[in-house]
């Protein structure tokens, strides 16, 4: 094998049991000439799966061609997936080829398949039945000899019972149905991703050592729901790696959009534009009688304001604020879950 295809089998990460088990299945449908249907949540991984049934298939020297469906107007999908003639309609000034030709001899990724527009629906069942097809303004029949493998994160029997979907067509494209695994699911496979993105991140800062995650770190990530799953852990750990200025990490954010200069809440009955005392709260906004809230909220503010100067550094922050660490780590401790 070719390095590029090295370099994509070996950014496989994971030992669970529920992504070993995913690996297995897809290795051994890799080598049966059959349409697969990936499915799985954003951020799982569907491509690179894609792309590691391509180089494990007997098609693997052949191209690998992929058509993000989401990423086209639905009027366009048919030309660009099998190409048209001059003239076939206005702006076809030259005859073009489609992704199924480019795609001949090897596989055609269909990524976001559930997006296929019906008519196109139509000609890639006759495809998979009868492996031709036709281009866009012509009658002249085309062979395709084409892998088909889609992804999609939507459930497409539902689809098909909202006539959004032929059935006929999924019937044909489900040979095989791999479930990508979410993330939270995957156990420690959720620290072992994170040290490979933040490896990676250490050598593109031109960093020489290995970053190490604080047990508190460790369990943060492995607390977390990771509803953007593999994307947004590496995210994550990236933004971390580049914010720490040694090697050990003890600060994450989840939540890039978190304001730190977000207004303190201000009294309900405010409205006028007058100030607050003489609304019979104090000149924060707050109701006398929600001290305890309003002590906790600055505790909040200070906090973040601090991790944000320091870079995310515990330390730095207790040194910003004149407290000890230990006393800094108790807070942290205390208001962790509202300050993601």
């Amino acid at each position: 094998m070719g390095a590029s295809i090295r370099d994509t089998l070996v950014k496989e990460v994971g030992e669970s049991e529920a992504y070993l088990d995913f690996q297995t299945r897809l290795s051994k449908v890799a080598k049966v000439d059959r349409p697969v249907l990936i499915i799985g949540e954003r951020g799982t991984g569907k491509e690179l799966s894609a792309k590691r049934i391509h180089y494990l298939s007997s098609r693997w020297e052949g191209p690998l061609v992929t058509v993000n469906l989401a990423a086209l107007p639905p009027s366009l999908i048919e030309s660009e997936l099998f190409g048209y003639e001059k003239g076939a309609f206005t702006g076809a000034v030259q005859t073009r080829k489609g992704r199924f030709e480019e795609a001949e001899g090897g596989t055609l990724f269909l990524d976001e398949i559930g997006l296929m527009p019906l008519e196109v629906q139509e000609k890639i069942l006759r495809v998979v039945e009868y492996g031709t097809y036709q281009r866009v303004g012509s009658s002249v029949t085309h062979e395709a000899d084409v892998r088909i493998v889609g992804a999609t994160n939507a459930d497409l029997p539902q689809l098909c019972r909202d006539g959004k979907f032929k059935e006929d067509l999924l019937d044909r494209l489900s040979f095989e149905v791999l479930f990508l695994p979410p993330l939270r699911v995957r156990g420690t496979d959720i620290l072992l991703l994170a040290s490979y993105f933040a490896s990676r991140m250490s050598y593109e800062c031109s960093r020489t050592d290995i970053p190490i995650f604080t047990e508190e770190v460790e369990h943060q990530l492995l607390e977390y729901p990771w509803p953007g799953n593999v994307r947004e852990l590496k995210n994550v750990v990236e933004r971390a790696v580049y914010r720490t200025e040694g090697n050990v990490i003890d600060h994450v954010e989840f939540d890039p959009f978190r304001n730190p200069w977000s207004p303190l809440p201000v009294a309900e009955n405010d409205r006028t534009g007058h100030a607050a005392s003489q609304q019979g709260a104090t000149p924060f906004g707050y109701d006398l009688k929600l001290l305890e809230k309003a002590h906790e909220d600055l505790d909040i503010s200070f906090i973040s304001r601090a991790l944000d100067e320091s870079s995310g550094s515990q330390k730095g922050a207790s040194e910003l604020l004149g407290i000890t660490y230990d006393q800094f780590r108790g807070l942290y401790r205390k208001y962790k879950d509202r300050l993601k």
